[in-house]
């Protein structure tokens, strides 16, 4: 039997480690009770949710009654935007974003637009970071929400998120972000960066897929929100339907396990990036897309000029499994918004791979990978002057 791709696509999501397997599986067979049964099946399984939002505000510094529950980062990224929309119209239309978001803030922006909210998209600079002089430029009397998320996902740009919270904070605007890629990653503390309303999944962060959260400010002040989803008064009011307790408690395992070992993953896929980027950097018009260092650790996003991405992932198949963009927007033949937004060209654009090193990626693979790279393009550049 044939050994399975090297997995380094750990943006578009990442294997369940084991720890949280372990965790969640009780709740799939003997703890199964609804948590809003008023019996013993029902108090075990709402006790297990509790011990869950704890560990999770904990991560964050937040309260645990701030934890909204989700399905995912889509979700808590259109109930924060629509929510705040709705809830606070009275006070302002306008909303500012970023044009490098992800489709699951533009898009909820999109749809304000049409019901009359003003939005503006705020250009990034080559390297992919926002500029405060803009962002404090484009803030107005009617602006309700800032939104702009942590960690890109094409790019993995760290936004300088504290800076931002502290802007909206003296103007006294709400500030959301999207912080799916980011969670679990790097240090993220809404009492100190002045975040107001944060999304979060769990499947970036080795947990399961279809559970997320949205962090809501409960006090200093207290953020409104409109609920998206009716029917039953769960969370708050704010996110109607029976919570799942095996995912909660999935996603709050590897929660617990991300900041026991953030400190020491930080350096070592730190080291395992520049362990590829040695071996990328063989190659002429090898160009790397983002901050070269206000980036995720385990983030490596680079354009081969005059080769085509999809070419080049045929060409790597079935050796490694990784992607040219965005999971979100892997049918799209567009070229990426994000790397159109550097000032890329369609061409460039084209030619981009993003890499993403997680937990479990080894020294050995990261070799394996950087040398079938450095074949590939040069093979492909190769037959291209031929033709």
């Amino acid at each position: 039997m044939a050994d399975p791709p090297i997995y380094l696509d750990c943006h578009a999501t990442t294997p369940l480690d084991p720890a949280v397997v372990q965790a969640m599986m009780p709740f799939f067979t003997e703890h199964f009770g609804n948590p809003s049964s008023l019996h013993q099946y029902g108090w075990s399984a709402a006790a297990a949710i509790n011990n869950s939002r704890e560990t999770i505000a904990q991560a964050i510094n937040a309260e645990p009654e701030e934890i909204i529950f989700t399905s995912g980062a889509t979700e808590a990224n259109n109930l924060a935007i629509k929510g705040v929309a709705e809830a606070y119209f009275g006070h302002g239309k306008h909303i500012i974003t970023v044009v490098t978001e992800h489709s699951a803030v533009l898009d909820p922006c999109h749809y304000l637009e049409s019901l009359g909210f003003e939005i503006t998209y705020l250009p990034v600079q080559a390297d992919g970071l926002l500029e405060l002089a803009a962002l404090e430029q484009a803030i107005r009397p009617d602006t309700i929400l800032v939104s702009v998320m942590a960690a890109n996902n094409e790019i993995g740009v760290l936004q300088p998120i504290r800076e931002i919270g502290e802007l909206c904070e003296s103007h006294e605007i709400l500030f959301h972000t999207d912080a799916a890629q980011a969670v679990g990653k790097i240090p993220l503390n809404v009492r100190d960066m002045n975040i107001h309303l944060m999304s979060m999944t769990a499947h970036k962060v080795y947990g399961p897929k279809g559970i997320g959260a949205l962090y809501v400010r409960r006090r200093n002040p207290r953020v409104n929100l409109a609920a998206q989803l009716h029917g039953g008064g769960h969370e708050r009011g704010l996110r109607s339907g029976t919570l799942y307790p095996p995912q909660i408690v999935g996603f709050a395992k590897a929660m617990e396990l991300a900041m026991a070992t953030m400190a020491t993953e930080q350096v070592q896929l730190g080291e395992l990036r520049s362990q590829l980027l040695n071996h990328l950097t063989q190659l002429s018009n090898m160009h790397l897309n983002g901050h070269p260092s206000c980036r995720l650790p385990g983030n490596l996003n680079v354009s081969f000029r005059g080769v085509d991405a999809q070419a080049l992932l045929l060409g790597l198949q079935p050796m490694v499994a990784l992607s040219s963009g965005s999971a979100c927007s892997s049918t799209s033949t567009a070229p990426s918004h994000v790397l159109k937004a550097l000032g890329h060209s369609d061409q460039l654009a084209y030619t981009s791979l993003r890499f993403g090193l997680g937990r479990f990626t080894t020294a050995e693979e990261v070799d394996q990978v950087g040398q079938a790279v450095v074949q590939t393009v040069e093979a492909l550049r190769d037959l291209s002057s031929r033709l």
